[in-house]
């Protein structure tokens, strides 16, 4: 991990990056030689990786520096767990975000892709009539119409209703995006090929052989792109979430938008993208005053809830990116044993098995999920 993402890449004024618990090795009860990449470490994630036995977990969101270790603590909690089954864990978190071709690349290849031409695009919904928002199962009182306030006797007025079934409405459970990498095959998003300029919003200096490195992307299109396209590029490269909240400037119609330049940052974006001048904010989270003192300038914003904004990079690169080089790595580590002096019969185990695996958490998702309105007409206000 030090190699592809060094912890001299990542915020120093706050992040706690670095090897978080270094679990002790013990040959006779030895774990798989696997690792489970996941953004946040939960109870459901350590519980994943005691059951599959991995060795080591990669959180790529960390805690902050801890004073102790306790039971009390539900994240101190599995760190204490993994401890006691001999599982170390590793947090790279914003050193991702700032590595050249790392979470902020990422982002931007979504939003710089391209889907078959004609391209699609989103379409907000027109806002339906008084009589379209009566659902159809919805018995109507002929004389409603032509009885006045003043023919209605007033015990009928005052008197309760209770909630007809009718008006009674069915949600979906709440969806998440999916976890299985971005298969372009089968999305038919081409990432990074829609003609731009990308520069990074706040360097980071003085890493050898990182020189690109910096927090967040700043992208400019050669020929202004539709938001609407936009939209479904984000929903094409992030897993193809039911939903995400999307702002814009009051009196604006989202069909009418022309975006030519887009601030990028994941999670919560308001320190990478507050002052950046760009048509589009793109991140994972925004205040509610902060997206409101955007579209006040006129910006739009389109944010996937915070850790939507992360996962997919898990699978979608840093699963392939790790697996090479730990295979190269734990190669070499193997090569120097052999030529090294004897070895007891549990190490000699431990070092005769060759395989390697990455894998990504299939618990791992964001605390949010969004619940869909099923089988009813559109009611609301369309954005605008």
């Amino acid at each position: 991990m030090r190699k592809l993402y060094p912890e001299a890449l990542a915020d120093q004024s706050f992040d706690n990056t670095g090897l978080l618990l270094e679990a002790p090795f013990d040959p006779i009860r030895r774990q798989m030689n696997s690792v489970l990449l996941t953004i946040d470490l939960t109870k459901a994630v350590a519980d994943e990786a005691i059951e599959r036995k991995d060795c080591v977990v990669v959180a790529y969101r960390s805690r902050p520096c801890l004073k102790s270790l306790t039971l009390a603590d539900s994240q101190q909690q599995s760190l204490l767990r993994l401890a006691l089954e001999g599982i170390s864990v590793y947090s790279p978190h914003t050193a991702v975000d700032a590595a050249p071709g790392g979470l902020a690349d990422w982002l931007a290849d979504i939003v710089t892709g391209h889907l078959p031409t004609p391209e699609p695009a989103t379409h907000t919904a027109p806002q339906p009539r008084r009589e379209e928002s009566i659902p159809e199962n919805e018995e109507v009182n002929s004389n409603a119409e032509a009885r006045t306030p003043t023919d209605e006797p007033k015990e009928e007025r005052k008197k309760p209703q209770r909630p007809r079934m009718a008006m009674q409405r069915t949600y979906s459970q709440p969806t998440y995006p999916s976890h299985k990498p971005v298969d372009t095959s089968k999305t038919d998003l081409s990432p990074n090929c829609v003609d731009h300029t990308r520069t990074v919003i706040s360097p980071v200096e003085g890493v050898e052989g990182f020189q690109s490195a910096g927090m967040g992307r700043l992208i400019t299109f050669s020929e202004p792109q539709p938001l609407t396209h936009l939209v479904e590029r984000i929903a094409h490269g992030v897993g193809s979430p039911k939903g995400f909240p999307l702002a814009i400037p009051q009196g604006k119609q989202v069909e009418d938008i022309q975006i030519r330049t887009v601030g990028v940052s994941a999670g919560s974006g308001h320190s990478v993208l507050k002052g950046v001048e760009a048509d589009l904010l793109f991140t994972g989270e925004l205040s509610h005053h902060e997206a409101l003192a955007a579209t006040e300038k006129g910006q739009c914003v389109i944010t996937l809830f915070h850790s939507n904004s992360e996962r997919g990079y898990l699978s979608s690169v840093l699963r392939e990116k790790l697996t090479k080089v730990l295979k190269e790595e734990w190669e070499r580590i193997r090569n120097e044993v052999a030529e090294g002096e004897e070895l007891s019969v549990e190490w000699e185990d431990a070092v005769k098995d060759d395989d390697v695996l990455v894998e990504c958490s299939e618990r791992d998702r964001d605390p949010f999920g969004v619940v869909i309105l099923q089988s009813s007409k559109q009611e609301g206000k369309p954005l605008s």
